[in-house]
Order: C-alpha cells, then sequence, then structure tokens
C-alpha cells in the first residue's frame, strides 16, 4: 500500500514555473513507477508524465514536452514535476500516481493503483 500526497499547485502567470511534489509512505515505494496525470474541468483525466521505478526512465505527453521535468528521489520518497513556459491550458488539477506491477509506467489512468487527492494548478493568461 503506498499512500500519496500532492504539494505545490497554485496560480502563476503564463510563461511562469511551477513545482509539484508528490510524497508517498509506504514501504516500497520505489517499486513502483510514478506518473503525474491532469484533469480540466469537463476533460478526462489525461497523462502528463511518467518516470521509470529506478528514475533512468522518463516519459511525456507531447502537450508538456519540452516544458516539464519529471523526477524522483526513492531515498525519500518523493517525486516532483517541475513545469517552466506554463500556458493558460495547463490550468487543471494534478494527481500523482503509482503503479504496482510495471517497471516504466504507462499513460492510462487504469494502468496507476494508487492516487493522491490532487493539487490545483491554475495560470493566468
Amino acid at each position: 500500500q503506498v499512500q500519496l500526497v500532492e504539494s505545490g499547485g497554485g496560480l502563476v502567470q503564463a510563461g511562469g514555473s511551477l513545482r509539484l511534489s508528490c510524497a508517498a509512505s509506504g514501504r516500497t515505494f520505489s517499486a513502483h513507477a510514478l506518473g503525474w496525470f491532469r484533469q480540466a474541468p469537463g476533460k478526462e483525466r489525461e497523462f502528463v508524465a511518467s518516470i521509470s521505478t529506478s528514475g533512468r526512465n522518463t516519459a511525456y505527453a507531447d502537450s508538456v514536452k519540452g516544458r516539464s521535468t519529471i523526477s524522483r528521489d526513492n531515498t525519500k520518497d518523493t517525486m516532483s514535476l517541475q513545469m517552466d513556459s506554463l500556458k493558460p491550458e495547463d490550468t487543471a488539477v494534478y494527481y500523482c500516481a503509482a503503479d504496482k506491477s510495471s517497471i516504466f509506467g504507462g499513460t492510462r489512468p487504469t494502468s496507476y493503483d494508487y492516487w493522491g487527492q490532487g493539487t490545483q494548478v491554475t495560470v493566468s493568461s
């Protein structure tokens, strides 16, 4: 069992940056692939980024590629998402998630077993 808690969301102007964090509790954090997803009002939850158990492999949605960096620290049971050059269309609730069955993580929400409660990111134009 892994419990996830996100932080770092907020209101930022377009072009600004935010760093989202995800703190995990549980003895097997390093054995879980991790991911970030987001959900805007009236839209489905969508993939943002994922990172493998070791941290050596990452993947990004095209919409954030080149503007975001996912990382993890298995010694501290934390994961981060650095987002730069933010756009109004990045406005959403951001969720971190953990996949107990995969080394690399996936792009589908159904691949993940554990979820945080979400943190709101609002980008003003």
